[in-house]
């Protein structure tokens, strides 16, 4: 008996991206002795009037946040240092990425940067940048009447 399976290629896309994406952060994971690399979760949705960045930063402080906005890419920078309990008699495994990061994410061409506000509040940094207003056709007139000046040689072969 065969059976038929609905191809749906976005979200065989999305998983590969998923699996791929496990796999190289896999790769450059260290055994715990220096900074790893990390880069956190981001949301991004839209309603009739912005699109918002969401990025959870639990554990940072505000002032170790950094955001920067040029050639329509957002920036955001952030530091998680590690905390270190040293006992004798227990061990404990750290699991939380620590250290620097960076992401970019590409804005909408024609984005006004100076409208764009980020707010942080329980470990959630939320970008909200205004969609920009979309191009409107200019209406060029003609000239009627006016002197026809062009200008040319002609030659004959």
């Amino acid at each position: 008996m065969t059976t038929l399976v609905r191809w749906e290629p976005l979200r065989d896309l999305t998983s590969f991206q998923n699996d791929v994406s496990r796999l190289m952060s896999g790769l450059f994971e260290t055994s715990g002795r220096t900074g790893q690399a990390w880069a956190p979760a981001l949301d991004v949705w839209e309603n009739e009037h912005e699109l918002v960045y969401a990025f959870d930063l639990p554990g940072i402080a505000e002032a170790d946040i950094t955001l920067e906005v040029q050639d329509e890419t957002l920036t955001v920078t952030a530091k998680r240092e590690k905390t270190v309990e040293e006992t004798k008699d227990r061990f404990y495994r750290f699991e939380r990425r620590f250290g620097t990061f960076t992401r970019a994410v590409g804005l909408p061409q024609g984005v006004d940067d100076a409208k764009i506000v980020a707010s942080y509040r329980d470990g959630v940094l939320e970008v909200h940048v205004p969609k920009p207003e979309e191009a409107k056709p200019r209406r060029i007139q003609l000239r009627l009447g006016g002197p026809s000046d062009i200008e040319g040689t002609a030659s004959q072969n």
